[in-house]
């Protein structure tokens, strides 16, 4: 069973929306089931087949949660230092091109947010930063062709 590396705050995250899932979503999803029930023959009941594929995707998310929960590897980012990039480094970085100043965090797939600057351990910018140092500099193939950085800073915490 491969373990996932994930932050304490990205398994709180997971830990609340299982717990969400399977206390209000859930009871939520039944009582709907059984009012659908209630309007009589199940077969052209369009709310109760509705109600029942609900339920049958809320499970299966709550099935993955446990899954994804139970396999977690949570690391601790605040006992991490140094220079070199690794998992939970916080990493500024210029782009070559534009001058832009970009800002990530590595962190695991399931907590992973590039909008929020949290960006996957294996995305391909975090691929190519893993083992470098402030100074360095990177190219990162990406889907929208091949671009340059700089690494001004790293951080952990």
């Amino acid at each position: 069973m491969e373990k996932i590396p994930m932050t304490a705050a990205g398994y709180a995250m997971l830990e609340q929306e299982l717990k969400e899932r399977t206390s209000v979503e859930r009871p939520r999803i039944i009582q709907a089931i059984s009012e659908a029930r209630a309007h009589g023959d199940l077969s052209e009941n369009a709310e109760y087949h509705a109600a029942k594929e609900q339920q049958s995707l809320n499970e299966g998310r709550i099935s993955d949660l446990e899954d994804k929960l139970g396999r977690a590897e949570i690391i601790d980012v605040s006992k991490l230092s140094g220079s070199t990039i690794k998992f939970g480094a916080t990493v500024t970085l210029v782009d070559e091109d534009t001058e832009e100043e970009k800002r990530y965090t590595i962190v695991g797939d399931v907590e992973a947010d590039v909008k929020a600057g949290r960006v996957s351990i294996s995305s391909p910018i975090a691929r190519a930063l893993i083992g470098k140092t402030i100074g360095d500099n990177v190219e990162v193939s990406a889907p929208g062709g091949a671009r340059a950085y700089e690494i001004i800073n790293v951080t952990f915490g």
